[in-house]
Parts: C-alpha cells; sequence; structure tokens
C-alpha cells in the first residue's frame, strides 16, 4: 500500500478493547437485475456476488461484497466463496479487526490473486471497524475530498431509439453523465448510434463510450476518428488488455481520450498504460483488492496526471456502492466520473438504497459504510 494512504489510515484507537473476530460468514448472492444488461461477449441478467459477514464478540458486524467477474479478474462465485470460506476468513478468527493492515497483509501472503475476496473481506473488516468506532469509513481513509458524487448511467440496448428513450427518462429521474456500451454490434453501427444519441442529448451533456475489450485495432480506429464531432468525454478499453502496442498505437493519433479499465488489476498497470498514452482509467475495487489498494492507485494517477473514473461492478448492491462512494469521496481525481451499479437491480439487500438527489448520490452518513443490511433480503436472493 503506498506510504502516503498507509499513513492516513486510522490504527486502533487507544480507548477502544480488542475487537475480536469471532464468525466470518461467506455468501453467496443473485441479484436481479432491472432488465438485462448487455455488453461485448455477454449479457447479464442476475449479479453473482458474494456477501462477506464478519461479526465480533461483542456482536457488532462488518459487511463486504464482490461481483464475480470471470473475464475482468478471473474470479467466478465458486472460487470467491472457497476463497473466503477455506483461505482467509479462517485466517481471521480470533485477530483483533482493529489491526485491519496487519491482518491484510498476512491474508495477501497466504493467498496469492483473488482480488475480489480480498476486496470484500477488506471491506467488511473497514465497516465492522468503524460500526465499533462509530465513524465512518471515510474518516478511516484519509477523509472527504467531496461530500457526493454524480453518478453516470450505462445505455446498452439493441437500438439507438431505445437508448434515447432510456436516457431521457434517466435523465427526468437526475442523471446527467451517460456511458454507451459499444462493442457488440457492427462498428458502423456503433458509429451511427453514437451520432443519434448525441444529436438527441445535446452538445453539453457528458458522454463517454465503453467497448469492454470488444473492438478490434482498425475499427478502434475508425470508431474514435468518426465520433470526433460527438465530443466524447473518452472510449473506454477498446482492445483486449495485451494488445498494448496496439493501444499505444490507437492512442497516439486518437482524437479522443482512451481509457482503460479490464486491464488495470495494480499501480504497475497504470506506469503502463500511462506510458502508452491512455488519458485515464478505470479503479474497481474487485480488481485492485480492496480499499487500501484503490486509493493508493487514485494516489498514483494523479503523478501519472490520468483521469480517474471510479467504478463498481455491474452489478453490485448497496454494499458495494456505498465502498465505492467512500473511495470516491477520499480520491485526489475523479474527472472521469463515478458508476454506482446498484440502481440496475430489481431488488437491493439494505434497508436504505443509496438514493439519487439533485444528479448526486451524498456519503452515507452513519458509522461503517454507513448502510444497514437487511438480513431478510439477503436469505431472499441468497444462492442455495
Amino acid at each position: 500500500m503506498d506510504a502516503r494512504v498507509a499513513d492516513k489510515s486510522k490504527s486502533k484507537p487507544a480507548q477502544h478493547p480488542p475487537l475480536v473476530i469471532r464468525r466470518v460468514d461467506v455468501i453467496p448472492v443473485a441479484l436481479p437485475l432491472k432488465k438485462p444488461m448487455a455488453m461485448a461477449g455477454i449479457t447479464i441478467a442476475h449479479a453473482h456476488n458474494i456477501l462477506v459477514r464478519i461479526e465480533a464478540a461483542d456482536g457488532t458486524v462488518g459487511w463486504g461484497e464482490a461481483a464475480s467477474a470471470p473475464t475482468m479478474t478471473g474470479d467466478t462465485l465458486g472460487g470467491l466463496v472457497a476463497a473466503v470460506r477455506d483461505h482467509l476468513g479462517p485466517l481471521i478468527v480470533g485477530k483483533d479487526a482493529w489491526m485491519r493492515p496487519a491482518i491484510c497483509k498476512a491474508l495477501r501472503s497466504a493467498l496469492i490473486g483473488n482480488t475480489g475476496a480480498h476486496s470484500a473481506v477488506e471491506m467488511a473488516l473497514f465497516d465492522l471497524a468503524g460500526r465499533a468506532a462509530g465513524v465512518s469509513v471515510i474518516e478511516m481513509i484519509g477523509g472527504a475530498r467531496r461530500c457526493n458524487v454524480a453518478p453516470m448511467w450505462l445505455l446498452g440496448n439493441p437500438t439507438p431509439q431505445a437508448d434515447i428513450a432510456e436516457a431521457h427518462a434517466k435523465e427526468r429521474e437526475g442523471f446527467h453523465f451517460f456511458k454507451l456500451k459499444i462493442g457488440t454490434k457492427a462498428i458502423e453501427k456503433e458509429i451511427a448510434a453514437t451520432h443519434e444519441l448525441r444529436a438527441a442529448l445535446g452538445k453539453d451533456l457528458p458522454l463517454c463510450a465503453d467497448a469492454n475489450c470488444g473492438l478490434n485495432l482498425a475499427d478502434a480506429r475508425r470508431y474514435v476518428m468518426e465520433t470526433r464531432a460527438d465530443g466524447l468525454m473518452f472510449v473506454e478499453q477498446p482492445l483486449p488488455p495485451e494488445q498494448l502496442d496496439n493501444l499505444a498505437i490507437l492512442t497516439k493519433n486518437s482524437p479522443v481520450p482512451i481509457g482503460a479499465d479490464e486491464a488495470i488489476h495494480s499501480i504497475a498497470d497504470l506506469d503502463q498504460h500511462a506510458q502508452r498514452g491512455v488519458g485515464g482509467v478505470s479503479l474497481k475495487l474487485i480488481k485492485l483488492g480492496g480499499m487500501s489498494a484503490a486509493l493508493a492507485a487514485a494516489e498514483r494517477c494523479q503523478d501519472l496526471k490520468l483521469s480517474v473514473n471510479i467504478a463498481a461492478k455491474i452489478a453490485e448492491s448497496s454494499i458495494g456502492s456505498a465502498a465505492a462512494v467512500h473511495l470516491a469521496c477520499a480520491a485526489p481525481v475523479i474527472d472521469w466520473g463515478v458508476s454506482l451499479t446498484h440502481f440496475y437491480l430489481a431488488e437491493d439487500i439494505v434497508r436504505r438504497p443509496l438514493p439519487l438527489g439533485e444528479g448526486a448520490v451524498a456519503l452515507p452518513a452513519g458509522p461503517g459504510l454507513g448502510v444497514e443490511v437487511d438480513e431478510a433480503a439477503v436469505a431472499r436472493v441468497r444462492v442455495k
């Protein structure tokens, strides 16, 4: 973890007794989406995630969440469950949760990779300690640089007309930043759809596009050149992560900033992509292994002059979204916006899902992550 972030993280308050962990549960869930989400290579109707529930000896409970992402992190639902159940969970039972940095360091030594599982455990430890101390996670990671974030809405319908209708409906609900999913249709149709959406939204509304690795170099070059008049803020992950040489070719003459998402799993990846001319990156907790690593990555982005998008995976509950909001409010810069994905769920698992008010989501109030889990709702969506 970056030294600057480590210095900000609060250790055990002197006035508190040990916060001994007595139980760790990992709960696989299938969260239903309001409608299927199409992206390059996959259509998602349910989000298959894990919840990590950590209970202290005094009864205090902390929650964490991670999404399965076989094509992004390699984490399957079964793999996430096994990582926490068989490897990480047993190592922290009996430990003092105030010693979170030391615990997480030991966990990383015990289980390489598995960044989604590590993230969910660390998130639950933050939530547990915050609730026990009566402080917000934001105070535990250095304090707030902002108190709310304006989330973008993802568009990925079969037709431009459906995207336009959805965008207008979401504008009325308070969304004023849109991301268009591309890489699923012929490139000429993607270009035409972008033109139509921009014309319908007007020239001033922020708009970006995300290919989820779904383009080849020729189509990516054609897309950025032929949509230059549409004023896209950025085009995210147009090429597969391993095509670094092609990425450098694309960024060299692109009139649109190119972003990286699926390719970013470490600070070393940030350096490597900055050298190839990307304009910014998407930071996800499940890719980087947790809040501490993601905040260190955000600090490094500032050094590298990379723009930053903070994003949850499609789709996380208000547990994961709350963690993303805390991260976004602590990060030095979030000039490429924030993607919160609990809005896409037909059913959330907290008593009061994070609301959108006046175009923004406020930093959750209250201790820990600031959301109250509805364990009855968890039971309804649990995968048997």
